[in-house]
This record gives structure tokens, C-alpha cells and sequence, in this order.
């Protein structure tokens, strides 16, 4: 981006640069000057309607809202005068005029903006004698609920929802003292129940049905980690007591979301708590699963899979990893169906081709792939499939307030009509499974298509040529082949062309990048690369098969055929995502399940380990656009395990049969160091995650002769998740499931 230039101003007598166009209230606050405001917040339209701002500058006739007021070339602030003050306190005075003195009992007390700023500025005694307005508490829905006297009209909520969320639920009706906040739905909301209503919130007036009522600020603990549910990778701070997560927002603006969460993102997380919990092992006996102890689950297991190993070779058994599980439980997990069992059937519930992206970027792939903030500050979008609005909701916030701040024009293909469809300069619509044949004619102009088709797409090659550093962003629509005629179109175009792929859960990159793929090693590498394949044997103690493995499609197909034996899930349901194994469990000898509760595939599983959640461990994920964040144990669980304690009890358990090396990791973080020496891309600096930020990985990758990837039909497979569901987890989100949007869902 071009530099700014600087202008130079004096803010209570100190002498300041900030660059030109700089709101004043932003800059006072760069210089650590407190200006207060209840209206002004970052990011969305000016309102000036609080009038807590107000500050002297030289030569104007009467105080001026710093709020609306950009700072120009030597100007003279003055913030903390007599005028000042009084103007703030009389404010505050008129601010509690109707509101209500219920401090103790409001969900807001302890981290109320009204509250502070009272402290700080406001009289001991008011003028005011009238009886105040009352209004009855209104319940909007199950997750927001609203009290109109202690409203203080700052209209922020009004604008996140039109502005930030294109959703326009909220308005303002009345008049004066007795204005009020109004849903879209006279006495209800109809909405993305995102919540960001309430966090933005400044007064205790928009409440949380999760929240309310249950505790006080200073009762919790605040823990930071990663939203367990989409691939966006939005950080959260969960609000924990007595080890049960009772609140989930971003109020502190950091990570890569700032303050973004959608509804799965904010409420989803009383999976935790739920009654069909699985708290103890369970082992089939007869028909019915019974709980048994962990010493009894693991030795069986153990036995069991060495027997199969033994009687039917290696190719006899499969690994079925997780889009939900941590980077260090994913590494490890291919290193045991690799080095222990020396096997390539390790496979995961492919949900966009990260792969195909890779491989069709080759060594471009280290800087051509596009981050969240670059997302934001793009000039220009190509949207390819997929609908943000719903399957990834932070790259649809993105997207939008990359529109309303730098004035980003969105250019859409897809077969069906999206809601970002209303903020595109044009949206192309194609038939499903046209795509390779419309990205084929975009990349060469050759191959046979509709004249309307071929008009609409001349205007939008001619429409991305005239801009520079266009991002492209695509869902499972485009695949193999498709992905390289994209890159191919996306090479000829002005500038530094970008891409990012579209998956559905949380770790569904950093389960591709640490190789739970039947071909392809940690980073991409291709099995049969054998200076790779011998750099991961030296270092893990164990021979690898040079041999592709079975895709979990292949594995289902085997385990009804009877070609594979047993087979090891961790954390994936593929019963439920590419159906029954044979009308039941096929012909396999031997299921194991991670898993946190009864799924499809747990029900008919041998044993059962009852598994921790994200919110439950430490580790890292990746998110979709590569970005890697810090897991931390918000809660302690009783019974669970993480999968990273499964693996490594399972490790040592076979080690005593004389099969593989048991893994000696202590911790994550241990794994994780390994990673960060052996895959390529993950060497980032541990200093940035420890911090609390997100660090990019710079893929590498060489193609190494081999042919032009394509992948069959029906590997890569999305969930299609709505906002309100989350493949097996959303089920199990009992208030996200409660608001009639989540049970109107197709």
C-alpha cells in the first residue's frame, strides 16, 4: 500500500504526527490521551450522537466531537479542560436522566463503558427529579435479550447489523426520551443471531440468553484460544468458572477476526456440558457398548490391533483423522499409521482441495496465498463457489468491510444465488459442474460454451484485467483440475495475484498440511519422494511405504468388501459424511472411535474413547488460509482425554506388543517443536503465537515430475453447513439449536 503522508498537530501541548485523514479521537487515543465516546466505534459509520468526545481546538467557536473532526495540518488539541469536563459530566448527568441505578444485578456491571466513565467524570447528585421512564424487559430471542431504560441510543448496535452484517434486524423507533431500539420482527428478531449486538454493546441493555443472570466479570477466568467450529479461524476468549465456559466474545479486538463471531462462534460452545456426553471408555460386548476402564480400553485396543496387524498385514488396517483435531494430534496420528503400522491409509473428510491448490502453485505456493488481513485490504475479490455468508462467515465479514472501507469491487461465479451476490460489481452464474469448462475458456478463451455464458465472462476478464492484486478466493466447487486453470487465469492477471481455499472445520488445513492424506507426507511431499521420505524416516525411527494409500472413500468402500480389516477414527464421523459401512459396520473386524459423543460411527464401534474438545487441550490449529493460533485448556474436564493423550497411551500399549516406538512427547508444545523444524512452512516465530497473534505458513512445494493432480469424484466433499450447523458438533450446541433460524434450516 502507498505511504501515508504525515500532518503534525499539538494534543494537550505535546507535539504529534499522525498520518493524513486520521479521525482526531483515533488520534489522541495513538498517543495514550483518553477521549471518551459511546457512539464512536472503529470501523463503522460516524454518529456523533453521545456527544462524550467533545475537546477544544484552537480558533473553532465552541467544542467540537473529536469523533467526526479529522486532524489537519497544526491544529491545537486540548482534551482535559474545565469546559471539558463539564461538558462530559453534564453529559452523563442527561445520560442517566432514565436509566435505571441497577448496577448490582446487571450482566454489564464491572465492565460497563456508562459505569467507567461515570467513575471517571460524572457529578454525585443530579437535578433531575421526574420519575423515570420504565419499559419491561423484552426477550428478542433465545440468545438476545433487551432492556430498554438502560439504552443509551448509541446506535451501535443498529450499525453492526447494517452495516458489519448486511442483515438489518435492528432500527429505532419512537421519538426523544421515549426513542427505543426495535427488532425486524415487531416483538422478535429474525437474524444471523450473530451476537455482535450485544458485545458491541457499551450498557447493560442487550443481554446474552447464555450469560445473563450467572455470574460477574470478576468471578471468571478469561482464556483466549481458537473457535473450535469453521475453517475461518476466528480467536474467542472464553469466560470460565469454576472450569464451566459460561460466555464466548472478542471484546479485546485481537486475533484476526478483531471483534467478529458469528452465532457458532458466540454461542456455540455448551457442547461441552452436554448430557450425552461420553465421560468413560466403552467396549462392545454383544450388541450394546458397556463402560469399562481405561486400562482395559487401551490394553484391547492395543491387542486387538496387533492381532489384525500380524494375521492380514499392514494394507489391513485404515486411520481416519479429523478436521477438528490439533496439528500436533494430526502429526502424530500419520506417524503412527506410517512408522508403526507402515501403512498410507490415513485419510481425513476432505472438505475443499488444499492439495490442488499446492500442487497447481508449485513453488509459488510460499507467497501466493492469501492471509484474512490481505482478504480485507484486497482492491478486488473473485468469489468461486461456496457462500461465506454461511459455511465461512469471517471471510464474508472480511469481504464486506473490505467493500465499505477501501472500496473493493467483489466479482461472483457460482450456480446459485448468495446473499454477497448484493455487494458484487457482477455475479456470474454457472450451471454445477461447469466450472472447469468457464475457468478453461477465462485462462485459454477455447472450449464451447452458451453466447450469454461467454458475453458474461468477457465483461469479467475485462473487469479483473483493469485491477492489480486480485484475490481469489474459491469453495469444493473447484477442484484438480479446475484449481490449475484458475491459477492459470489468476498468472495472467495484473499484479500479485492471491488464493485461498474454502474449507468447512476448524483444522481442516493443518490436517492436509500434516499429511492425513493417503499420498502425500507433512507438507504436501509426495510419499514417493524419497529425500523427503527419508528425512521423516531418520527422524521418526520407522520405515514408509512409498506406495499411495486408500482415501477415506477407498476405506469404506474396503471395509464392505472385506479388503480392510480394522479401522482407526479419530474425531471424523465418515458414516454419517460417505454412509454406512455395508448397512452396518460392513465386514470389518475392528472399529475404534475417538470420539465426544455417540455418533453414527461411534454407535457401531468396538471401543470407544471418550475425547476432549478444543476448548478442552492445548495445541495449534491452521486455519483456511494458513494462519496458525495457539490452543489453550480453557476448562478441565472429568473423563475425557485429548487425542494427543489417546495416541500416546495407544503408542506405549503397542510398544510393549513389540510394535513400533512409543511416542515421548510430554507435551503439544514438544510436537509442535518438531513441526516446526520437519514441515515445511511451520518454522514461524514462536513469539508471534505466543502472543496471541497468528503466524502465516510459507508452503513449499515442488511438483517433482509428477502429472498434472486431479482427484475422483467424490473426495473432496463439503459439508455445506448453514450457520447454525457444524457437521456432528452442531447437534449438540443446545442454545445455538434453540432460535427458530437454526430449526428453519434445509
Amino acid at each position: 500500500m502507498a505511504e501515508q503522508k504525515l500532518i503534525h498537530l499539538k494534543i494537550n501541548d505535546r507535539d504529534v504526527q499522525v498520518p493524513q485523514g486520521t479521525l482526531l479521537i483515533e488520534a489522541t487515543r495513538r498517543f495514550g490521551t483518553e477521549v471518551p465516546s459511546f457512539c464512536y466505534y472503529p470501523g463503522l459509520s460516524l454518529q456523533a450522537a453521545c456527544r462524550m468526545c467533545l475537546v477544544e481546538i484552537e480558533k473553532a467557536p465552541k467544542l467540537q466531537t473529536a469523533c467526526t473532526v479529522i486532524a489537519t495540518e497544526g491544529m491545537i488539541v486540548r482534551t482535559d479542560t474545565e469546559q471539558v469536563r463539564n461538558a462530559r459530566k453534564y453529559m452523563l448527568e442527561f445520560l442517566l436522566t432514565n436509566h435505571p441505578l441497577d448496577c448490582p444485578v446487571c450482566d454489564k456491571g464491572g465492565e460497563c463503558e456508562l459505569q467507567d466513565m461515570v467513575f471517571r467524570y460524572g457529578a454525585d447528585t443530579s437535578r433531575f427529579v421526574e420519575e423515570k421512564i420504565h419499559r419491561p424487559e423484552e426477550k428478542w430471542s433465545e440468545l438476545v435479550y433487551y432492556d430498554a431504560p438502560r439504552c443509551i441510543l448509541c446506535f451501535r448496535c443498529v450499525r453492526v447489523c447494517d452495516e458489519g452484517m448486511d442483515v438489518k434486524a435492528l432500527g429505532v423507533g419512537m421519538r426523544g426520551a421515549n426513542s427505543v431500539i426495535i427488532p425486524n420482527r415487531e416483538d422478535h428478531l429474525e437474524c444471523e443471531e450473530c451476537g455482535m449486538c450485544i458485545d458491541i454493546c457499551p450498557v447493560g441493555a442487550l443481554t446474552s440468553g447464555t450469560y445473563r443472570y450467572k455470574t460477574r466479570p470478576w468471578e471468571m477466568q478469561y482464556v483466549s484460544t481458537v473457535c473450535t467450529h469453521c475453517s475461518n479461524g476466528c480467536k474467542t476468549t472464553l469466560s470460565v468458572r469454576n472450569h464451566e465456559i459460561l460466555r464466548s466474545n472478542n471484546r479485546d479486538l485481537s486475533g484476526i477476526n478483531k471483534d467478529f463471531l458469528c452465532v457458532k462462534g458466540r454461542f456455540g460452545f455448551d457442547f461441552t456440558k452436554h448430557a450425552e456426553r461420553i465421560r468413560q471408555p466403552l467396549v462392545r460386548k454383544g450388541e450394546k457398548l458397556y463402560p469399562v476402564s481405561w486400562e482395559e480400553a487401551a490394553q484391547m485396543a492395543a491387542t486387538k490391533l496387533k492381532a489384525i496387524y500380524d494375521a492380514n498385514g499392514k494394507d489391513s488396517i485404515g486411520f481416519i483423522g479429523s478436521n477438528h483435531t490439533s496439528n500436533e494430534e494430526n502429526y502424530l496420528l500419520q506417524r503412527l499409521a506410517r512408522t508403526t503400522f507402515g501403512t498410507n491409509n490415513i485419510d481425513h473428510h476432505r472438505t475443499v482441495d488444499y492439495t490442488g491448490l499446492v500442487t497447481a502453485l508449485g513453488d509459488r505456493a510460499a507467497d501466493s496465498l492469501l492471509t484474512m488481513e490481505q482478504l480485507y485490504q484486497s482492491k478486488a475479490v473473485l468469489l468461486i463457489g461456496n457462500d461465506p455468508t454461511n459455511q465461512n462467515p469471517l471471510v464474508g465479514w472480511q469481504i464486506r468491510s473490505g467493500i465499505r472501507h477501501f472500496g473493493t469491487k467483489l466479482f461472483i461465479i457460482n450456480a446459485k444465488e448468495i446473499k454477497l451476490k448484493r455487494k458484487a460489481a457482477q455475479f456470474v452464474k454457472i450451471a454445477a459442474g461447469q466450472g472447469l469448462a468457464a475457468f478453461k475458456w477465462l485462462a485459454h478463451e477455447e472450449g464451447e460454451l452458451a453466447t450469454e455464458l461467454v458475453e458474461q465472462l468477457v465483461q469479467l476478464k475485462a473487469a479483473l484485467e483493469a485491477e492489480s492484486d486480485v484475490a481469489i478466493v474459491f469453495g469444493a466447487e473447484v477442484t484438480g483440475a479446475t484449481i490449475a486453470q484458475v491459477v492459470a487465469f489468476g498468472s495472467k492477471l495484473p499484479g500479485k495475484t492471491r488464493y485461498m481455499a474454502l474449507g468447512d472445520y476448524a483444522n481442516s488445513r493443518g490436517a492436509a498440511d500434516m499429511g492425513i492424506l493417503a499420498d502425500r507426507l507433512p507438507g504436501y511431499a509426495y510419499v514417493d519422494d524419497a529425500r523427503t521420505r527419508e528425512a521423516f524416516e531418520r527422524l521418526w525411527g520407522g520405515v514408509i511405504p512409498s506406495k499411495p494409500g486408500l482415501t477415506v472413500p477407498q476405506m469404506v468402500e474396503a471395509a464392505q468388501n472385506g479388503k480392510l480389516k480394522a479401522l482407526y477414527v479419530v474425531g471424523a464421523n465418515p458414516f454419517a459424511h460417505f454412509g454406512t459401512l455395508g448397512y452396518g459396520r460392513g465386514k470389518l473386524d475392528l472399529l475404534i472411535v475417538h470420539e465426544m459423543f455417540l455418533t453414527e460411527t461411534a454407535k457401531v464401534a468396538d471401543i470407544v474413547f471418550p475425547a476432549a474438545s478444543a476448548y478442552e487441550k492445548d495445541g495449534t490449529v491452521t486455519n483456511t488460509s494458513g494462519e496458525i493460533q495457539l490452543l489453550h485448556k480453557a476448562a478441565e474436564v472429568m473423563g475425557p482425554r485429548s487425542d494427543f493423550d489417546l495416541l500416546r497411551i495407544l503408542s506405549h500399549q503397542l510398544e510393549k506388543l513389540g510394535l513400533g516406538k512409543a511416542f515421548h512427547y510430554k507435551t503439544p508444545a514438544s510436537v509442535f517443536e518438531e513441526i516446526r523444524k520437519a514441515v515445511p512452512g511451520y518454522n514461524v516465530l514462536a513469539a508471534g503465537l505466543l502472543t496471541g497473534g497468528a503466524e502465516a505458513t510459507r508452503v513449499q512445494f515442488a511438483r517433482n515430475g509428477h502429472a498434472p493432480y486431479d482427484v475422483p469424484v467424490g473426495l473432496i466433499r463439503s459439508a455445506e453447513d448453514t450457520l447454525f450447523t457444524s457437521g456432528t458438533l452442531g447437534r449438540f450446541c443446545t442454545m445455538m439449536e434453540s432460535v427458530p433460524e437454526a430449526k428453519a434450516k434445509p
